[in-house]
Parts: C-alpha cells; sequence; structure tokens
C-alpha cells in the first residue's frame, strides 16, 4: 500500500511520499535509544510542562489538523476537531496524575517483616522505545493516548502509523518537538507495513503497541511472543447495544444513532449489535431505523455533514460484501444497503434485522455505519447473543432494573459495561478488550503501567 494521502471523499490522491530507507531507519532507531537515556532521567516535572505545552499547541492547531484528518480518512470535520480536543485533555491528565499513578508504592508492613527485610519499595520504571502501531480511523486520538502515557513514564515513542494518514503522522512528531520534548522522544517512521518485523525484531525495541485489525495484532504479536517483547493489542470489535423493557427506549433509540454511525461507522468500539427485548422491538426498531436514515450524509468539511465517506475504497468494498451476504441469506434492509451514485467512498447508514448466525456479519466486524437488529425474549437470550462473538472489547446495556445491571456486568464478555450510555474512553477508565478484541489496557493508571518495569527494591535489615 502506498504511503498517501488519498481524499476519500473525492478518490483523488493529493500528495504520496517515499518509505524511510533502511539507513535513515537505523538513523531514528539510534536517536531513539539516546533519547531514552536522557530523557529518563528528567522529572515528571519537566515531562508535564511540555506535555503541557504540547496540549496547549494542539488546541492552537485543532481547526488545522481537523481539516487535515478529514482529508485523509474522511471524518465529519465537527468529530475531528472534537478528536483534537480530546487528545489535548488526554495530555493534560497524564501531565497531572502520571507521577501520582508511578509513585513508588509500599507493601504492607506485616509482608515486608515476614520476608525479612528492613524495607521493601515497588517502583515504575521506563522500559524504553517503545514501537507504535496505529491504525487510521482516530488517527491523532489513537496515537496520543498511547504517547501521553508513555512519555510521562520516561519511555520514547516510535510511530509506525496507517500509510493513507502521513500527514496527521508527520504532524504528532511535529508537535512534540515543538512542545520541548527533546529529539528522538517522538519519531514517526513513513514505513510500509513490510518494515514493522525488522524494527520490532531490533534489539533497542523494548516492547509495542498495536491498534488495529485482528490480522495486523496476530502478526505483530507473533513476533513480539518471538522476541519476548510486551505488547499491548487493541483490535476489532462488534459491541452489542442491549434495550431491555425497562429502558427508556427513545433515549436509547437516539443515543444509538450516534453509537452506530459516530467516525461513519468506522470505530472498534461503535456498538454494531443492537439486541433488543421483544417487548420493545417494534419500538425501538422503528425509531432507530428512522433515526439512522435522516442521517446527513455528505461533505465531511461540511459543518452540517452526520456522515461522511468510508476511508478507503477496500473499505467500502468490505461493507459491501458483508450486507450483499446477509442480504442474500433472508436479512430483512430496513434501510440504506446500496452504494450511491457520484465519486467518493461513500456507503449509507444501513439497518438490517432478521440476522442469522449463518451469515458473515454475524460474526465479522462491520466497519461502516451499518447496524444488525437482534430479537430477544429475556436476559438469557440477550446475554447469549451479546457474547456470541469472537471479539469482547465493550458493550452497551440499557435497563433500570438492578438486577438486570448485576447480571450483564457479571455475565458479559467484553473489557467495558456501559450502562445507559454508549462506550467512549476516557483518560481516567483502562480501555481495552477480551477475546479477539486483543489484550492489555490503554489510558488510567493500568495504561501507564503496562511499559514499565514493575520492580521490587528490597533492603535487607
Amino acid at each position: 500500500m502506498p504511503i498517501a494521502t488519498v481524499n476519500p471523499a473525492t478518490g483523488e490522491t493529493l500528495e504520496t511520499y517515499d518509505a524511510l530507507a533502511e539507513e535513515e531507519i537505523e538513523r531514528r532507531l539510534a536517536t531513539a535509544a539516546a533519547a531514552f537515556r536522557t530523557h529518563r532521567t528528567t522529572t515528571f516535572a519537566e515531562r508535564a510542562l511540555r506535555m503541557n505545552r504540547a496540549a496547549g499547541l494542539l488546541e492552537e492547531d485543532e481547526q488545522e489538523i481537523a481539516r487535515v484528518m478529514t482529508t485523509e480518512m474522511g471524518k465529519p470535520v465537527r468529530q475531528a476537531r472534537a478528536e483534537a480536543a480530546k487528545c489535548a485533555k488526554a495530555m493534560r491528565w497524564y501531565a497531572e496524575h502520571a507521577e501520582e499513578l508511578l509513585a513508588d508504592e509500599e507493601p504492607a508492613e506485616y509482608d515486608v517483616k515476614d520476608s525479612g527485610a528492613a524495607w521493601v519499595i515497588v517502583r515504575y520504571r521506563p522500559l524504553g522505545p517503545v514501537l507504535a502501531v496505529m491504525p487510521w480511523n482516530f488517527p491523532l486520538w489513537q496515537v496520543v493516548r498511547f504517547a501521553a502515557p508513555a512519555l510521562m513514564a520516561g519511555n520514547v515513542g516510535l510511530l509506525k502509523h496507517a500509510s493513507n494518514v502521513p500527514r496527521t503522522a508527520l504532524y504528532l512528531e511535529d508537535l512534540f518537538r515543538r512542545a520541548g520534548f527533546a529529539e528522538g522522544c517522538f519519531q514517526t517512521l513513513l514505513v510500509g507495513s513490510g518494515a514493522v518485523e525488522g524494527i520490532l525484531r531490533d534489539p533497542r525495541i523494548k516492547a509495542a503497541t498495536l491498534t488495529g485489525s485482528e490480522p495486523a495484532g496476530r502478526s505483530v504479536a507473533s513476533v513480539a511472543g518471538d522476541e519476548i517483547k510486551k505488547t499491548v493489542m487493541e483490535l476489532g470489535g462488534s459491541d452489542p447495544f442491549i434495550v431491555m423493557p425497562s429502558a427508556d427506549v427513545e433515549r436509547a433509540a437516539e443515543v444509538a444513532v450516534t453509537a452506530r454511525g459516530q467516525n461513519n461507522g468506522q470505530s472498534c468500539i461503535a456498538a454494531k449489535r443492537f439486541i433488543v427485548h421483544t417487548d420493545v422491538f417494534d419500538t425501538f426498531a422503528e425509531r432507530f431505523t428512522a433515526r439512522m436514515k435522516a442521517l446527513r450524509v455528505g461533505d465531511p468539511m461540511e459543518e452540517e455533514t452526520e456522515v461522511g465517506p468510508l476511508a478507503s475504497r477496500q473499505g467500502r468494498a468490505d461493507v459491501e460484501e458483508l450486507v450483499e451476504d446477509a442480504a442474500a441469506r433472508g436479512a430483512a434492509v430496513l434501510c440504506g444497503g446500496a452504494r450511491p451514485d457520484g465519486p467518493g467512498w461513500y456507503y449509507p447508514p444501513t439497518v438490517l434485522a432478521d440476522v442469522t448466525p449463518q451469515m458473515r456479519i454475524h460474526h465479522e466486524e462491520a466497519f461502516g455505519p451499518v447496524a444488525t437488529l437482534y430479537r430477544a425474549a429475556g436476559i438469557d437470550e440477550a446475554v447469549a447473543i451479546a457474547n456470541d462473538s469472537p471479539f469482547g472489547l465493550s458493550s452497551n446495556v440499557w435497563t433500570h432494573n438492578g438486577t438486570e445491571v448485576d447480571r450483564f456486568v457479571q455475565d458479559l464478555e467484553a473489557g467495558g459495561v456501559y450502562i445507559n450510555g454508549m462506550t467512549a474512553s476516557h483518560p481516567a477508565f483502562p480501555f481495552g478488550g477480551v477475546k479477539r478484541s486483543g489484550y492489555g489496557r490503554e489510558l488510567s493508571g493500568h495504561g501507564i503501567r503496562e511499559f514499565c518495569n514493575i520492580t521490587t527494591v528490597w533492603h535487607g535489615a
């Protein structure tokens, strides 16, 4: 895949980039290793000063970088601005909290004495250069939620971004440089996917994080496993959105549209499977479908646009195949389902009902504005449908029944359970999944510690 900015609204290639030569990759790896030796000795106050400066610069650049993201991957420009603002917020959160999150810990006095020590502490030390393999769908946020905690912990980062967002990738390197981080603390590597294995096997790379597809995760995880290097994987998702009879169905239908249509439907944590109790199914389906059909599809640079084009021609083709397979096997297409005429890689908001396990879309992730509706006779069936997926990233449950809440929290196979609201990442809360959605956690204290050497310091009496 060429490294290029291609406008998905028109299909026009705007700019192409040469991949880094091996000599330049080597230079950047050496620079990262040298930068780590210095950066790891800086204080939390020094790092926080630079991270806060990066947040301020990003806020100043919000309009400009939003237009870059929209040009490269097609998200509505209003959503792109919101993404930039969210990144600045996360930077400031880690600047404020990193020191306390990584403070030395003292085991219980009883256990210290039992071990024969005069004192014991647990210290969090940075690992070194970390390779980040990141996707195009949230081209700023996915990177910042790794970079902010990693840099604040004393690590340095090398970014291999998706090949269709090179302008955003280069902006990030420049942002951290302008904020005062030393050369080599954060570098963008404009390379193809074929270069990742060699970089990951380099002994100067100490760990890796990947957000992306299951095949990409499997590839990187297998190489890292062979090298015995720590990884964090945030892969696909097919999150359930469960609506029970006690729910506010009107509100649930309204939020469901946002949960499915956000980022043109191209979000791992977007709700994709809508599992509705039979008592309220017809009401929910009618309101949800009407709202999906009414979403404004158009030029993502226009302020009123709610759904723009998919990011690539292949991405649209993948969504089309899933919908066509479902329709051929008996699914009812309640709205959408057909590619519009004209330029760009647009696909309409689509709702499918009567979905069965024989359809590909039941088990595969639909990375576009396509929702599937399921009817559940009760909570047992709702849980069974929700868990009948290879993915387990997050989940959404709508109910005002406390017993039902307890049951869903206990039994849903997911990294998050959001009650009467939609899944959203926040810097203070751990984020990640189970099953084929990956492992490890980003954000919060859990995320910043993922790439730390958790060191026991034992001092004899």
